[in-house]
């Protein structure tokens, strides 16, 4: 241990703070690279936002996304046990008459689907108010996509849209669930894309 502190106070500081600047260079490279991953190589779903509460519609240069897919009955996982707090849960989607995706159901553990099914990973963040760790009736769930950075001054617009149901999110949603925005919608037509590269 002693050999230990002295050959670490021979490496001089600005050899340090260059290996620190490195690794959080790094670790933005890999955060980069793994959004590209999921826009580039995940399934294309298209989700129906719908009006959220007026005290949280916009902050700062961001529009707050709610969907239907965000309250969503437990089905068979009401009353069981659960590890976390904020479990993950896995909720099977498929497409209506319109092609808008819908919840089927909610599982604890990823399930099987056949296309054009799609399963997309949330975490719950609600469950009627228990400090128990048992599912309730009723599930809130976040799946990464509720916030979307918009070019200032255009946020107001994007509100009112999904506030009247014109707006729709495209995501891209990788079997493991994992999801991002791809694009918006706005009555039917593309009004921001992610590069994708």
């Amino acid at each position: 241990m002693i050999k230990f502190a002295a050959l670490w106070q021979r490496i001089p500081k600005a050899v340090l703070f260059g290996a620190a600047i490195l690794l959080q260079c790094a670790l933005l490279v890999l955060m980069v690279v793994d959004r590209v991953r999921i826009l580039r190589e995940g399934r294309e779903v298209t989700l129906q936002t719908r009006p959220v509460d007026p005290r949280d519609l916009l902050r700062g240069d961001y529009v707050v996304l709610g969907y239907d897919i965000s309250q969503l009955p437990a089905g068979a996982l009401a009353g069981q046990p659960t590890a976390e707090r904020n479990p993950v849960v896995f909720v099977k989607l498929a497409p209506d008459a319109n092609g808008l995706y819908q919840a089927v159901s909610v599982h604890a553990e990823p399930v099987t689907v056949a296309a054009p099914e799609v399963l997309i990973r949330g975490r719950v963040s609600y469950s009627c108010g228990s400090t128990s760790r048992i599912f309730c009736d009723k599930l809130t769930i976040r799946y990464g996509l509720e916030s979307y950075f918009v070019p200032e001054g255009e946020g107001r617009k994007l509100e009112q849209a999904r506030n009247q149901q014109k707006l729709r999110v495209v995501a891209a949603v990788l079997p493991s669930g994992r999801a991002a925005i791809k694009r918006l919608l706005l009555d039917g037509e593309p009004i921001y894309e992610e590069p994708w590269y």
